[in-house]
C-alpha cells in the first residue's frame, strides 16, 4: 500500500527572530518567464508537486506567496570573512528568504533565490542571475546530491529575459532566477554580524533559534550549538574530499551552520587527487583548494567560536573546536568507504590514506576509480600504485550488490562537460543534452544509495 502524498507544510519561524534579521523586499519584475528545469523529486516531498507549470511560475517567477509561509520576501542581514578579510557590507544581495515549509521528515526548509533582484545590500551589483550560472548551480546539486554530500537542492530555474553584461564570460548573456531548497539559510556570517554590533541579545535568540529549528534541541546552550556544527561541518569537508569536489569560496558567509554546502560559483570536480587544485581563478593563494577545504572550513567554524565567546567562557568552546580534526578524519573515512560501497572495517583511516596515496601516485581520473572500483575490487589495470590498498580492501564487505550501472560508462563531471552542456543550450538553445546529464547522475545516485 503505498503512503499518502506530501502535504504542503508552511512555516514562518524566521519571523520569530524579529526585524533586526531581514529587510523586506520586493522581487524584481522580470519581462518574461521560460520554465527551465523544475525539482519534483523534491516538491513532491515538500507536498508542491501538484503545481502546474503556470503556477509553479507564479510562484518561482512572479514571487506570489505561497499560502501559509511568508507573505513578503526577506533580505537576511550577515557579514563574513571573504577570503580571510572580514566585510561588513555583504548580505542578501541578489537574493532573498522566499518561503519556509517542512518535507517529508518534518524538517524546516527554506526556499530561497539567487537572481531575483536588488536589494539592500545589492552594492553596485544588479541583482540578477546569468543563465549559464543557473544551469551550473543545478549540475553542481545534482551530482553532488548523487554523490552524499549535504547539499542545498536547485528547486527551480526560470529564463527571465533580460540580456546581462558580465566581464567574466561572453556577455550579454542571458539572465534566469533560480531557487534552492535549503536546510536554513543562518550562515557563521549570521552570528558574526551581531558579533560585530557587540548585540549579545539577538546573539543569545539566534543560537536558541538554531539548536531549536535545526538541531531539536531543547537546550539553549551555546557550546553544545558550536558541537553539533563542528560535527556537521566536518562530515561536509569529509563529503566534499570523497566527492573529488572544490567549492571555490568558502568564505564564512558561506558556510551553513546546518552543515549544508550551498551557493555554487566557480566550482570544480577534480580530474586528478592534487591537492593544490583550485577552482576559482581568483584564488591566487590557492586558499581554498582542494586539499586546503577542511583546514578552510575549521578556520570559518573558528570565527563562530570567537563570535559565542560573547555568551560563553573560552575554555569549552575551545575544547570543542579542537575536535573537528578527528572528526573531520572519522566523516572522510566514512564518505570514502561509502562511495567505495564497502562497509566499514577495522582500520578505516589506514585505509583511505592507501587510497589518498594510490590516486596522488597514480594520476588517474578519479571519477573513473570509484566507479571501476565500486564494491570494494581495485582493478589491476589501474596500476601498482594501488597495491597496498587492493590487499587491505581484501577484509571488507561490499555494503550493497554490484549493479548494471557499474558495468557502463563512468559519470563524472569534469568543466570541460559542463562547458559542453552550456554551449549546446547558449548556441543552440537545445537542453537535451542537459536532461540527459541529469538522468544519468540520476542513475549514479540509484546505484550508490542505501
Amino acid at each position: 500500500m503505498s503512503s499518502p502524498p506530501q502535504a504542503f507544510a508552511p512555516a514562518q519561524t524566521i519571523l520569530d527572530l524579529g526585524e533586526a534579521f531581514f529587510d523586506p523586499v520586493s522581487p524584481a519584475s522580470f519581462p518574461q518567464a521560460t520554465l527551465r528545469f523544475r525539482n519534483d523529486r523534491w516538491a513532491a516531498r515538500v507536498g508542491l508537486a501538484d503545481l502546474d507549470d503556470a503556477a509553479w511560475i507564479d510562484h518561482f517567477a512572479r514571487f506570489m506567496p505561497l499560502p501559509g509561509s511568508l507573505p513578503q520576501p526577506l533580505a537576511l542581514r550577515y557579514h563574513g570573512h571573504q577570503f580571510r578579510v572580514y566585510n561588513p557590507d555583504i548580505g542578501d544581495g541578489r537574493g532573498f528568504l522566499f518561503a519556509q515549509l517542512h518535507d517529508d521528515q518534518r524538517r524546516l526548509l527554506d526556499l530561497g533565490t539567487k537572481g531575483s533582484g536588488q536589494t539592500p545590500y545589492s552594492r553596485f551589483g544588479d541583482g540578477r542571475l546569468t543563465l549559464k550560472g543557473g544551469v551550473r548551480e543545478i549540475l553542481a546539486t545534482e551530482m553532488l546530491e548523487a554523490l552524499g554530500v549535504e547539499t542545498s537542492k536547485t528547486f527551480s530555474l526560470i529564463e527571465t529575459g533580460e540580456a546581462l553584461d558580465r566581464g567574466d564570460e561572453p556577455s550579454p548573456t542571458r539572465s534566469s532566477v533560480l531557487v534552492r531548497l535549503s536546510h536554513g539559510h543562518i550562515r557563521i556570517g549570521t552570528f558574526q554580524r551581531l558579533a560585530y554590533f557587540g548585540d549579545t541579545d539577538n546573539l543569545g535568540r539566534l543560537s536558541d533559534y538554531v539548536l531549536r529549528h535545526y538541531y531539536g534541541e531543547t537546550s539553549g546552550d551555546p557550546v553544545r550549538l558550536l558541537d553539533l556544527v563542528v560535527d556537521r561541518t566536518a562530515r561536509l569537508a569529509g563529503q566534499y574530499m570523497a566527492a573529488g569536489f572544490v567549492h571555490g569560496v568558502l568564505n564564512s558567509d558561506n558556510i551553513n551552520v546546518t552543515g549544508e554546502s550551498f551557493d555554487y560559483g566557480p566550482w570544480r570536480f577534480v580530474p586528478r587527487w592534487d591537492a593544490g587544485f583550485t577552482a576559482a581563478y581568483f584564488d591566487h593563494a590557492g586558499l581554498y583548494a582542494f586539499g586546503r577545504q577542511a583546514e578552510a572550513i575549521h578556520w570559518d567554524v573558528y570565527q563562530l567560536a570567537t563570535c559565542l565567546r560573547l555568551l560563553v567562557e573560552a575554555e569549552p568552546l575551545i575544547e570543542v573546536m579542537e575536535r573537528f580534526a578527528p572528526r573531520y578524519r572519522e566523516a572522510l573515512a566514512a564518505a570514502m568507504l561509502w562511495r567505495l560501497g564497502v562497509k566499514p572495517g577495522t582500520d578505516d583511516a589506514a585505509l583511505v590514506e592507501a587510497i589518498e596515496r594510490g590516486l596522488a601516485a597514480s594520476q588517474v581520473d578519479v571519477a573513473g576509480f570509484f566507479h571501476q572500483s565500486f564494491g570494494g575490487e581495485i582493478p589491476e589495470a589501474l596500476g601498482p600504485a594501488f597495491a597496498e590498498a587492493r590487499g587491505m580492501l581484501l577484509g571488507y564487505r561490499p555494503r550493497k550488490a554490484r549493479a548494471p550501472f557499474w558495468q557502463g560508462p563512468t559519470c563524472s563531471l569534469l568543466i570541460e562537460e559542463v562547458e559542453s552542456l552550456w554551449s549546446a543550450i547558449a548556441e543552440r538553445d537545445d537542453w537535451s543534452a542537459l536532461h540527459a546529464k541529469i538522468a544519468q547522475i540520476h542513475a549514479l545516485g540509484a546505484a550508490l544509495a542505501d
